[in-house]
Formats: structure tokens, sequence, C-alpha cells
């Protein structure tokens, strides 16, 4: 059975509409998707990520342990910032898509908190101590005892202001700080745009969190289900774990080396087929988008140029910007550049999908 999250009152008196995500309990829409959506582009939207799992990494040896299992530099991280990046296996298919998160505090040795996808966190433990030898680091799962929240759109900082009062909001991507919502209990406030729209990850105490979302609400976001936040995440152009990427993806097709991979850092768990990978100037295939004028289709529909198939669809909804489908795609290089024009099999039938540049 589908656990509620902290959320789940809250979400249920503004009218959710739930759906099961990853063993979750979250809000679908709140009676109308398409409004959710504006109100998120020329406002502000809130959404409920309780379910996303929340893993602290301490010790005297954390920081080189991550450094050496994950595709970006973890070392030179400071103190409240944050990276993305892959934990992948030695021939570098993804284990987790993950953001990596510094302690805001300049202690020594420095703290640090994933956040990955909903039901992730203890498969990420599991493989992470597969590694731990000798090394000085503890892993604690948290994804029970706090919530969290995606605060998304333009007046999102203005928001937080209102409420937060003098606080100094982090403005670079992934920067982080503790803030006090109450003025006692610690939360953390992180700078993502989850959503392709300015954008704040809230984490706080699970028994904190209705007080902040009303308190949120109140002050002018408007709640916002997952097919709202599909679609914005997809005209996006960012990738989703459990729809986008999994244990098949090979980490540079997904398309955010830049964000995700550094080159420079020495050696870790996947590396050499990386660095092939640049080395060759191309993979195989890439994400890409596609428009779909005929609509929205299933997860992996198959994309062909003519007879021959060149890649599949991993995720798809209706654009309200495009006004007809979008969908993302893993098409194989040749058929790749925007405008190329490629059909998707429908139970048989073949229907129009040409590939577009994201975010629209």
């Amino acid at each position: 059975m589908a656990e509620r999250t902290p959320l789940y009152e809250q979400t249920s008196r503004a009218g959710a509409v739930f759906v099961d995500e990853a063993g979750a309990l979250v809000p679908a829409h709140f009676g109308d998707a398409l409004a959710e959506y504006n109100a998120a582009q020329s406002a502000a939207g809130l959404v409920d990520q309780s379910p996303r799992g929340k893993i602290e990494v301490r010790g005297a040896d954390a920081a080189r342990f991550l450094h050496n299992l994950t595709t970006n530099d973890v070392l030179h991280l400071p103190p409240g910032g944050g990276c993305e990046a892959f934990l992948t296996t030695a021939k570098a298919k993804v284990v987790a898509y993950l953001l990596i998160y510094r302690s805001a505090s300049p202690v020594d040795p420095p703290g640090f908190f994933l956040d990955v996808a909903a039901a992730a966190a203890d498969r990420v433990i599991q493989y992470l101590d597969r590694y731990l030898i000798s090394e000085q680091v503890e892993f604690i799962n948290h994804t029970a005892v706090f919530a969290q929240m995606h605060l998304a759109g333009p007046r999102a900082a203005a928001i937080l202001e209102q409420i937060l009062g003098n606080a100094n909001l982090p403005a670079g991507l992934l920067q982080h700080t503790e803030v006090r919502f109450d003025g006692k209990n610690k939360s953390w406030l992180r700078r993502h745009d989850a959503l392709g729209l300015p954008g704040y990850d809230l984490v706080c105490p699970a028994e904190q969190a209705a007080n902040i979302w009303q308190r949120l609400t109140q002050a002018g976001a408007q709640p916002l289900g997952l097919e709202a936040c599909e679609a914005l995440r997809i005209e996006a152009g960012l990738p989703r774990e459990g729809a986008d990427i999994d244990e098949n993806t090979f980490a540079p097709e997904v398309g955010r080396n830049a964000e995700t991979i550094c080159y420079t850092k020495g050696c870790y768990l996947g590396q050499e087929s990386i660095v092939m990978a640049r080395d060759r100037g191309q993979v195989n295939r890439t994400l890409v988008g596609v428009r779909l004028p005929d609509g929205p289709v299933p997860h992996g529909s198959r994309l062909f140029a003519e007879d021959k198939e060149v890649g599949r669809i991993t995720s798809s909804v209706h654009s309200p910007r495009l006004g007809m489908g979008l969908g993302l795609a893993y098409v194989r290089r040749g058929h790749q550049e925007v405008g190329t024009k490629l059909e998707v099999d429908m139970a048989g039938k073949r229907v129009a999908a040409e590939v577009v540049k994201l975010p629209l």
C-alpha cells in the first residue's frame, strides 16, 4: 500500500487527486493541471517532493570516498555548495543520479547530503556500502524524518523573502543554506531549478512541514501536482531517474556532461569508459526533445527513420506551450539534429515526430 507523505493532509484539503509514485501518494493534480502550470509560469508553484531520498554522508573520509565513486568533483565543493553527479558501474552505466550538497558549516571534516530519486535511498546506501573498506564514513537515511518541497516560479524568491525576512537566499545554482522558518527548528533551503523555472528545494523536519506549506501557500504559492510538473520538466529538457535514466543508461548519453562530469578530477569508478566516449567525440545515442503532433505516447515507444529503428521515447506529455505532445527520447547519432523527421510506432501504426531543441 502506498504511504502518505507528511503533507498528505494539507494537499488533500487543497483538493489533490493522488497517484502512487514509487510507493508514495503524491498529488497528480489539484483539479486543473493547466491552471497549476500557468500559476508556476507566472507566479509560483509548490510541490510535495517528500518521497525523494535524503542521505547524510559523514565521517573523516566522506569527501574522498564520494569523490572516488561519483562522476563530479566533490573534494573541491565549497561549504554550502552542491553539484549534480552520477554513481556508475565500472562501464559507466548509471546506478543513481544524485544531487550532492556539502554542509554549509565550514567544519572539518565536512558532511554531505545526497538528494536522490524516490525509493532510491536504500539502494544507493547499499551500493556505497559495497565499496566501504576501512574508510571512516557513515551513511544515514533521513528520508522518513524529513519532508521536502519545491517552490518554483518567478515569485519564488519574493515569497521566501516575505516569510524569512532578512535571510540571505542562496543565489547560485545548488548553493544551499540553513534557515529557521519557525525561529527554532533548522531546515535547509537549496537553489535548484528542477522544473526549468527559478526554484528552491526546502527540506524540513516532517513535523514542521504542514506549517511551512501553509505559510507558503498563504503567501501566494499555488499547489502543483505531478502532471503540471512533468509538463514543465519536459519542456525544460530535464531528465528524471526512473523515466529517462535507468540502469541501462550510459552516463554521457544523458546530455548533462557539463553539469555531472568532471574530466580533470582523477580516477573514479566508470572514468575510463566516460573518457573514452569523450575522446571519440560521440556516443551512440543522446537524450533529445521530440515534438509529437498526435499527442503523448507510452514510455518505451519506438522511433523510426523510414524502416530503421533509431530511438525510444522515455517521457512524454501534452505541452501547453506547444499545444501538442512533447517527449524526451534517446535517439541514435545521425538522427539527432533539430528538425529531423521521425515516426513513432503506436500499436503498429506510425505517427509523426520531429526532433526539437530544448528547453523550449
